[in-house]
């Protein structure tokens, strides 16, 4: 049986022990998992919570709406859901197209800038979503013209099923792109990357917010 407390027990004494320095920000990622579940993640002190799907993510959000909870969208977006989005969520991480960029700002009229993360394909699959890092710059100095975003940094998801050292080798690159853009942009203060699996990893290259869904919750129901 999954134990809620002891996972986020675990986890946050592994996000404070590895990184000393600086405090990690933990997303529990609940897409495909209960309210029940969720609740109990909340009872523990966890208040940040991701979701992939827009429609399961709405219904959580209603129906935990008595809970002061904060809200980041990390699944790939389409079209016709950015404004439901932007109305509903405190940061989204996988801006990658300015179509959608420009979409989500204006959707986010009458109301405080949304915080994003452009996703960045450090992997380099065809399969993943995200920019390519050579584009970066062009990309971030576009994003600044919208007055309703409010760009906090950079998100990625690794290639699957590698060894540490091809890992280690995506998260540093990231990491330097991430630190060459804080200089350049005072609003940026966050490097999203690592998941159940790397993220102790991820940590020790920098990462300063981790989403982890089946460390604390166990597999999707």
């Amino acid at each position: 049986m999954i134990n809620i407390k002891n996972n986020l027990e675990e986890i946050n004494k592994n996000l404070k022990n590895i990184n000393l320095a600086n405090k990690v920000t933990l997303v529990a990622v609940s897409k495909q998992q209960s309210i029940d579940k969720i609740v109990q993640a909340i009872n523990c002190g966890q208040n940040i919570f991701g979701e992939n799907y827009l429609q399961e993510a709405l219904e959580k959000i209603d129906l935990l709406k008595e809970y002061k909870l904060e809200w980041h969208f990390i699944g790939p977006i389409q079209s016709n859901k950015c404004k439901l989005i932007a109305e509903n969520f405190s940061w989204v991480h996988t801006i990658d197209r300015l179509k959608i960029a420009k979409r989500i700002n204006e959707a986010r009229e009458n109301m405080p800038p949304i915080d994003i993360c452009i996703q960045i394909n450090i992997s380099q699959e065809n399969t993943k979503s995200g920019l390519s890092i050579d584009d970066l710059d062009n990309f971030a100095s576009e994003i600044q013209t919208y007055k309703n975003l409010k760009l906090r940094g950079l998100m990625a998801i690794p290639s699957n099923l590698v060894s540490d050292e091809k890992l280690t080798l995506e998260f540093n690159l990231l990491r330097n792109k991430y630190e060459m853009m804080k200089k350049k942009y005072s609003s940026i203060d966050t490097l999203s990357m690592g998941m159940s699996n790397d993220y102790l990893l991820a940590i020790k290259n920098g990462s300063n917010l981790v989403r982890i869904g089946s460390k604390i919750f166990g597999k999707r129901t």
